[in-house]
Formats: structure tokens, sequence, C-alpha cells
């Protein structure tokens, strides 16, 4: 077997990350897109010692569990790539990726694992939304089989096909945000098309127009525009008159309440900016979560999914479950959502962020809702620690992203023994490694995952840890 050998192969399951499995004589062949039950002919993509990666070249029989997508663009967009798999069937695969990553990286056998609680909504659940532009779109295979009119390289704007880092493909469709989100996007790529400016180029950077974020509030209805560009005077003008178009729009208009420009002259491609100014509007928008309202900035990160996230919150705060009395501190913040969440419930609670955006809005969320027992650090956690100035906690909630808790945080918690550590997880896999080392003092009571991303791979989990001794014993 080598790069480029053909096979036909039948998927037995699916591995953590979304990949169809399959096996030669044993050996593993991971498979793009590919779906249990389903008989392929796919092409080797990469060999290595233990394992080969394929794409699919031909669908020969389907899975069972198979069903018709909603979206068009669902064979190459790098987004929903379980949208062909029954609902039900990802929530089954998504439990049993739970159990398997606990068990098999954390050794942990015995731990109540609950079912899993679905999102509430399986389409237009997204709050938010980030656009790529691309000075060279990719054609999309409807574009090349329609000959009825010539196609244009051009300024693009959409999402990256599956895969890659500089392919960009010109969206129509999409099912996550809401179809105004679609509307705006369309408006904005029809403009920057005849803006005389050019759209950022990933290879040479070179070019203006680089991201578009449309940011909702799913309970409130507002709606952010924020548009992300180089630094050019002449380009700024361009900003304004899209602005201004948009604005005055009868359809799109009323749809928005703020746009926001913001700068990029990195290399990074990250939809962030610099330098901000506010074209209309505010420069935020609120949402409501329980009984908070929450106000969110261009840059900061808030929940995808605020309707299925409030249940999450509702366990977080079951498992903290607070008399009133202690002191919480949530790490890795953000706007400060669930320190909010839990403050009128305990004495005092302390947030923690490295992004001073996040932090700025979690102060303004704090007076928003009127609560006052509750402040917030910005900086790295694991230095934040460090700097032992903060009031020893009863309970921890810790909220890392994908890549898990640095291991200086993680030797820091066992040093303070707090009674009860909260943990939130978007990756199954750092937390079966991360509660593995916090074992040495602390137990897994209960695990409940929870489904905020409908068609994708990608699932949420609450752990509770209880400490396994006081931590006066000898």
């Amino acid at each position: 077997m080598k790069r480029g050998t053909e096979l036909t192969l039948r998927i037995d399951r699916l591995a953590l990350g979304g990949k169809g499995i399959a096996s030669v004589n044993g050996f593993v062949v991971f498979v793009s897109r590919g779906l249990p039950g389903q008989l392929v002919r796919v092409r080797i993509t990469k060999k290595k010692k233990n394992y080969a990666e394929a794409e699919v070249l031909k669908i020969l029989e389907r899975s069972p569990h198979e069903c018709e997508p909603r979206c068009a663009h669902q064979d190459y967009c790098g987004g929903c790539i379980w949208q062909r798999l029954k609902y039900e069937k990802q929530i089954e695969w998504k439990l049993r990726h739970v159990r398997e990553a606990l068990e098999h990286i954390a050794g942990i056998t015995s731990t109540t694992i609950h079912d899993i609680t679905p999102s509430p909504q399986q389409w237009y659940y997204r709050n938010k939304m980030e656009f790529t532009f691309s000075a060279h779109r990719w054609y999309r295979p409807d574009e090349i089989q329609n000959t009825s009119h010539t196609l244009t390289r051009g300024c693009g704007l959409g999402l990256h096909v599956s895969g890659t880092f500089d392919r960009v493909f010109n969206l129509n469709e999409c099912h996550l945000e809401s179809p105004a989100a679609v509307k705006i996007l369309k408006k904005v790529r029809d403009f920057c098309l005849i803006s005389g400016f050019s759209a950022y180029h990933i290879r040479k950077h070179t070019g203006f127009w680089r991201f578009l974020v449309i940011r909702e509030g799913k309970r409130t209805g507002e709606r952010m525009v924020y548009v992300i560009t180089t630094s050019s005077g002449e380009g700024r003008q361009a900003v304004e008159r899209l602005a201004h178009y948009l604005e005055q729009d009868p359809q799109i208009g009323p749809e928005i309440t703020t746009f926001v420009h913001g700068i990029n002259d990195s290399k990074a491609q990250v939809a962030t900016a610099q330098t901000r100014e506010v074209l209309w509007g505010n420069g935020t928008i609120s949402e409501k979560l329980g009984n908070l309202i929450f106000s969110i900035s261009p840059n900061s990160f808030f929940q995808t999914n605020p309707l299925g996230v409030e249940k999450l919150y509702d366990r977080v705060l079951s498992c903290a479950d607070p008399s009133g009395s202690e002191i919480i501190w949530d790490l890795y913040c953000g706007t400060g959502s669930i320190t909010l969440y839990l403050a009128k419930h305990c004495r005092r609670a302390i947030g923690m962020e490295i992004v001073e955006d996040a932090v700025i809005d979690a102060y303004k969320n704090a007076e928003l809702n009127g609560i006052d027992n509750c402040s917030f650090r910005t900086g790295d956690i694991k230095d934040l620690l460090k700097e032992g100035k903060l009031p020893e906690p009863d309970i921890v909630v810790t909220d890392p992203p994908r890549a898990g808790m640095h291991p200086t945080v993680v030797k820091a918690l066992l040093e303070l023994e707090p009674n009860r550590i909260v943990f939130v997880s978007c990756n199954p896999a750092t937390l079966a490694r991360d509660v593995g080392m916090l074992s040495e003092k602390y137990e897994v009571s209960n695990i409940y995952p929870f489904d905020l991303f409908p068609h994708t791979p990608h699932i949420e989990c609450v752990a509770l840890l209880k400490r396994k001794h006081s931590r006066f014993m000898s």
C-alpha cells in the first residue's frame, strides 16, 4: 500500500475527530467523510508506519444510517462533515467517543457517564461565523459543471475547502448561522468584487479584504457585521462605502445593529484585529443566557450555541453545588458567562482570562446584571496561578481550549486542593489526559456530555471531580 493506491473498503466505525475507520488485513485506514456501513472505493492520500489516510472516490453501498444532506456544499466544505449521518447516530457516536477516550487514556471505567444532552436546535444554532476572503477562489463542482458562463478567479468570500488552508469557495448557503447571515455575506461579496480593492493573498501577503465575521444574538435579534482588512487610507473609504451600502439596503439594513471595521496586518490567518473602529451602532451585541444578559464585542469569545449552552451551564451550577459561602475560581472565563452564572450562588467568584477584550466585556457584563461579588484577572492562567495573590478557592471551574490545561495549571490545582473541580471540556482526549493527571487527589464523580455542535464531530463535556480526602488529613 502506498500513496495513490486505490482500494475498496467497508467502513467499520468512526474515529474521534470524525473520520471513518476501515482496515486492510488489520492495517488501519482513516477515510475522510466515510460513514459506518459504507462500502467505498478510496484512494490512499497518506501512508504512515501504523496507519494510512484515504479519500472517497465513490460510494458503492450507502450506510444504513445515511441521510440526504441539507447543504449543497456538504461534500467539500470543512464545516458539517457529519451532515450525511442521521442525528440520532451522531449522538450515539459522540457518546461512544467520550467513553472510549476516558477508558483508554485515563483508565476510567467505573465513572458514571450520563446520556448525551442533544442540542435544542439542529440547524441555525451558531451565533458566530467567520468567513474568509480569497484572492483566487476555489471553483465549486457545480460551477465547473455549469458551462453556461465563463468562470473568473476574482475575489472570493466563503469558507475553506475541507482539509485546506488556502482554498476558499464562494458560499451560497449555510445552515449553521441564520439565513440573514448568508444574505449579508452575499451582499458584502458583491460589493467587494467591484470595490477596486483585492482580497488578501495568503501566500503573497498582499491585498486588502481579509475576513467577514457575523455575530448574532439568538435571543435578542441583534447582529454585528465585523469586516477585517489590512491597513490602507483609501481602503478605509471603501469600508465606509460598504457600511453605508449595507445600512441603506431595505432588506439587509434592518437586520444589522452594528458595523465594525478591524485592521490586521499580521501574516497570521486569524480573524481578529489589532485596531478597530465602530462605523455605526455601539460596536457590541447582547445575548441572554437564563436570567443574565451579556455584552459581546468583536474579538471576545462567547459560547457558539447559546440555546444549548444554557443547559450546560445549569449542569455546571448543579455540579459546583455552592451553598453561598464559597469562593469560586473560573479559569479561562472568556466574557465571564460561567463566572456570572455562579456568582449569585457563592460568596465571591473570580474569573481568569488571557484575552483583555474578554475581561473588559466581563466587567461590563457584571455591571449589566448588577453583580458585585465577582472580579476578573487578565493574563495567562499558569502565570496568574503562580502569583499566589488570590484567596484560595473552595470550588474551581475550568473551561480550557481544545489543547486542555497546561501542566503547570494542573500542578497548581493539585497543590490548591479545592473541594470540587468542575471541568468543562470541548475535547474528550485532553479531558481524559487532564483528569488522569488530577486523579492523584481527585476522583471523577460524574461526566455529562453535551452536543453543542450538531453535524460535526465536536462534543462538550462537564466532569465533576471530588477531592478524595480532606486537605487536613496527614
